[in-house]
């Protein structure tokens, strides 16, 4: 038997590659501190799962979903981006749909719109889902370098016109997964007005839009006056409220957009199992103060993580959205070789920045999933292994 060869384009995934070392290792007996992967580590909150139990007893809930999501939980998405963002001409029915996450929403609307020879533009360094979606749908992906002194913003003056005019999807993620960096409306403004000159649909993918610090709220680009024309959002509760499991998230803006995404979930998957979607619905009441609550431990560990690496030489300032801290490997090592050197030096595991793509060269990201003492702990191992950033 042999693969389809579209599969000869397809690298293993990022973090398949990251999880398979890491059980290799602890095999062997290595202690390690897992500083790779944004699996919050804590419980989901209780109000979320007491409603999963009431909606599982539920035999209402046993029955195939509607593919788009229930009308219910579109209704409460829909009034969740009013309340959180201002946005209020959502319409359920058209601008809504419920996804299984993030991550299949994302490259389900890959396979509505692309097809052999159009361009996609995409962040990098970026989620990898973007590029190698694009190749399964046949397209071909255009790079937009996120680079320090442009405070990892894509320049759209780099686009070449030919390119644009080509481009079916343009992808932006603000907070920035791997960089931690935000973006604000002015520069979503652009990308808006961008996207109509060429007629290209916007892709905000907003998975960290409440995992934001010191008081920072980030914005949707929804607000944007004129957004819906060209724009969708995509939103997921896995790390706003601990739910990676549970797989739930949705999409809203632009009809065209959401009716093609709706298009083909429907042909490839069954929709959210019900009593997840109701789950989903109490953790969009989840009060100020608890969700506050738990931010406050990934800022804790933020804080940890950044005063720890500032003792050892970093030139580093603290993100001020996502569960990640992006970082500069030192002078005179690639980012593959010194993730090796903490592996094997520390026994402490993070992915390479080139794995997020060429322009994540010379960093590494950093996540904030694991207890305070062992982010102490990894601090302690580099100051024991002599490991400094020096100029």
């Amino acid at each position: 038997m042999q693969f389809a060869k579209r599969l000869e384009k397809i690298p293993p995934y990022l973090f398949a590659e990251i999880n398979r070392k890491r059980h290799e290792l602890e095999a062997k007996g290595v202690d390690i501190i897992n500083l790779a992967i944004g699996d919050p580590d804590k419980p989901t909150p209780a109000h979320i799962l007491q409603a999963m139990h009431e909606a599982i007893d539920d035999a209402a809930t046993h029955n195939y979903p509607p593919y788009q999501g229930t009308q219910e939980f579109r209704e409460a998405a829909a009034k969740w981006m009013e309340r959180r963002f201002g946005v209020t001409d959502l319409n359920p029915n058209t601008e809504v749909v419920c996804s299984i996450g993030s991550k299949e929403a994302i490259h389900n609307t890959f396979l509505a719109f692309v097809e052999a020879g159009d361009y996609t533009l995409i962040p990098d360094p970026g989620y990898p889902v973007y590029r190698t979606a694009t190749l399964f749908a046949g397209g071909e992906p255009y790079t937009m370098p996120l680079k320090a002194e442009n405070k990892f913003l894509p320049d759209l003056n780099m686009i070449p016109e030919k390119i644009a005019h080509k481009t079916k999807l343009l992808w932006i993620n603000y907070p920035n997964n791997p960089t931690g960096a935000i973006a604000t409306l002015d520069f979503f403004a652009e990308l808006v007005a961008f996207c109509k000159q060429y007629d290209i649909l916007l892709c905000h993918d907003n998975a960290y839009s409440e995992m934001a610090y010191d008081g920072y709220k980030p914005p949707s680009v929804l607000q944007v006056p004129g957004a819906k024309d060209v724009a969708i959002e995509f939103h997921s509760l896995s790390k706003s409220y601990n739910m990676t499991g549970w797989r739930i998230g949705f999409a809203v803006g632009n009809p065209i957009g959401i009716k093609g995404l709706t298009q083909v979930k429907s042909n490839v998957d069954s929709g959210v199992f019900k009593a997840i979607q109701q789950s989903g619905i109490a953790a969009y009441s989840t009060n100020e103060a608890e969700l506050q609550s738990l931010i406050s431990v990934y800022q804790n560990r933020r804080d940890i993580i950044v005063k720890g690496l500032q003792s050892l030489g970093w030139p580093i300032e603290p993100p001020q959205a996502t569960l990640y801290v992006w970082v500069s490997v030192p002078p005179g090592y690639t980012s593959t070789e010194f993730v090796t050197l903490l592996l094997d030096k520390c026994g402490i595991l993070v992915p390479p920045g080139n794995g997020y793509g060429a322009s994540g060269e010379g960093f590494f990201r950093i996540a904030l999933t694991i207890p305070d003492e062992r982010m102490h702990e990894a601090i302690q191992r580099l100051k024991d292994a002599g490991i400094r950033y020096e100029a």
